[in-house]
């Protein structure tokens, strides 16, 4: 049985939660990507709201690298990838490579929590593109030393993830095994495992 986009969007869609904000509950990882390209206007919106991000003493210590496809910047992040991966995100649009400043501007001690504060920069990014009807999928499938040569990436820069954006695209353009995960409801852990009053016991909510 084949689905629209529009059907897909139903089926991936979390439940009603009173209270939390849409764009929760409609962001979801497809893996297949229309080759519709994304508006410069839209990737503006979205990595400035990856720029009002939280962060440890407001150091923004993110970077991300920007490919369109068809130009260098996404066939470096492309080559990077393994091949499970290169098999279904070539159909993005967009690939975004993360990278995340060791240490703070200031002072040049250890920032423990770059990696932290990029993923955060990047859940905004994901959550804005969702409000603006595209999709996003991050990735730690990829080569990292490979990106950073590819790159020049410093040593003082951690390798964060790669992220494949765009238009939400035909789930019977993928392999059979993956066809069915993109059309598998989303499932997540009952608040009970992971909102803890002591470890493993959980808080009262």
């Amino acid at each position: 049985m084949s689905y629209n986009a529009e059907e897909v969007e139903k089926l991936k869609h979390a439940p009603p939660i009173p209270g939390v904000i849409e764009e929760i509950l409609a962001r979801w990882s497809p893996r297949a990507f229309s080759h519709r390209p994304v508006a410069g206007e839209d990737l503006k919106k979205i990595f400035e709201a990856a720029r009002w991000a939280a962060s440890s003493y407001n150091e923004q210590p993110w970077r991300f690298l920007l490919g369109h496809r068809g130009d260098s910047t996404y066939q470096k992040i492309f080559d990077s990838l393994v091949e499970f991966n290169q098999g279904w995100a070539k159909s993005a649009p967009v690939l975004i490579l993360s990278a995340a400043s060791k240490h703070f501007a200031h002072n040049k001690s250890p920032n423990h929590f770059a990696i932290h504060d990029t993923g955060a920069a990047t859940a905004y990014l994901v959550l804005q593109a969702t409000a603006l009807g595209l999709h996003a999928h991050s990735m730690a499938g990829f080569d990292q030393e490979k990106a950073r040569a590819a790159f020049g990436i410093p040593e003082s820069f951690h390798i964060g993830a790669v992220t494949a954006l765009g238009h939400p695209g035909d789930p019977d353009t993928l392999p059979e095994g993956l066809r069915e995960q993109e059309l598998a409801p989303r499932q997540r852990k009952p608040l009970g495992e992971i909102v803890f009053a002591e470890w493993e016991k959980p808080a009262k909510l």
